[in-house]
């Protein structure tokens, strides 16, 4: 592909990675994407990506990857006799790593738009699963065994749905320079008690 061609891909992802954190990834029209690209052919985005979608899925992957490669270099000394803890702690500490960049804040605020599709983490082929977080989904579902596996499954979906918001929101508070109540680290490990609550609390009565 020619450095030019390549330029403007990259250039097409970064606006739409800013567009899409910024309005909402179906607020945004395909052709501001290409104004702020700075684009005249008005078919870039159809060129280089065949359609919104196409360019959704760019950003995710180009972090979603390394994400999930992170991902997998912790769950190489657990299995299903780790606590729920260590296999939280896997979810989490690759996704706070976004939060120290300004495009990983923009990632971890779009992703968090797609939660409504979360349910179906089985049967997606790469927008918002991969092999490491699959196997630690799949060992989180497994678990407490003194709950019924329907409520179980609800309860990972939640927990998924409050790391993504969760992160969402802290993401967009540093873009603003919001002051913080906690450092990230001391934001991590709280996260992680949370979502470790929403897994393994008793059944009320």
């Amino acid at each position: 592909m020619p450095r030019s061609s390549v330029k403007t891909r990259e250039q097409l992802l970064l606006e739409a990675e800013r567009l899409f954190a910024l309005k909402g990834i179906w607020q945004v029209q395909v052709q501001e994407i290409v104004v702020a690209a700075d684009q005249r052919n008005t078919s870039a985005v159809t060129y280089h990506f065949g359609s919104r979608e196409g360019l959704l899925q760019g950003i995710l992957t180009s972090h979603g990857t390394p994400i999930d490669e992170r991902r997998g270099e912790i769950l190489l000394s657990l299995d299903e006799k780790s606590s729920t803890r260590a296999l939280v702690n896997s979810l989490v500490v690759p996704m706070v790593s976004c939060l120290e960049t300004q495009s990983g804040c923009r990632y971890l605020q779009i992703i968090s738009q797609l939660s409504d599709q979360f349910s179906n983490w089985r049967s997606l082929s790469g927008d918002l699963s991969s092999p490491h977080l699959s196997k630690a989904l799949e060992l989180l579902e497994s678990r407490p065994v003194f709950l019924p596996i329907p409520v179980r499954q609800e309860r990972l979906i939640a927990m998924m749905q409050l790391m993504t918001s969760s992160l969402s929101e802290r993401a967009r508070s540093l873009e603003t320079e919001m002051k913080m109540l906690l450092s990230n680290s001391e934001y991590k490990e709280n996260l992680i008690d949370m979502l470790v609550g929403i897994l393994e609390a008793p059944v009320g009565n």
